[in-house]
């Protein structure tokens, strides 16, 4: 009896093991398939805050592009979009997409509120489909995703970064 619950046990801890290298080995795949998948913009499709259909095919060429993942009522969010308006002057040659899954309502009165409205490299979208995330591998608020003039991957950035090094990180300074 006791060498059969020996074995028993053994077979449920070697199990274990299998199962859980699996699910590692998955998850590093999973997480290598999403990177290759970002090396350049993805295809996407998104709402503008008015409504229309905002897709890849909508990006200007031959300029970089910042994608800010956000939330109206995220405080890093706020702070991180006061910096940039603030500095927007060096940001007149790049693309910046703020996309949000709330309400295209809430994230106009965000745009109005930052007055970035006005600004013709500015898009405030809505992720009607709240599928950014999955694609652009993106799981904190505020999440910044550069990408230069040709439409590769620069960095994924969680959290609040100040303005110039984005800049930087974009050579466009």
């Amino acid at each position: 009896m006791k060498k059969s619950l020996k074995i028993i046990f053994a077979l449920l801890f070697i199990s274990a093991l299998f199962f859980l290298g699996y699910q590692i080995t998955s998850k590093i795949n999973h997480k290598k398939e999403i990177l290759q998948n970002i090396k350049t913009i993805p295809n996407f499709s998104y709402q503008t805050i008015n409504g229309e259909t905002f897709t890849n095919e909508n990006l200007k060429k031959d300029i970089a592009t910042i994608f800010i993942y956000f939330n109206t009522e995220c405080d890093y969010c706020d702070a991180e979009t006061q910096m940039i308006q603030k500095n927007m002057e060096k940001f007149k040659d790049v693309q910046l997409i703020f996309i949000s899954f709330e309400e295209p309502l809430q994230i106009k009165k965000f745009a109005k509120k930052h007055q970035l409205t006005a600004y013709d490299n500015v898009r405030f979208l809505h992720d009607n489909k709240v599928s950014f995330a999955a694609t652009f591998d993106v799981n904190s608020l505020p999440s910044i995703v550069l990408y230069d003039k040709n439409q590769n991957l620069i960095e994924k950035i969680k959290g609040q970064i100040n303005p110039a090094i984005l800049i930087r990180k974009l050579n466009i300074d």
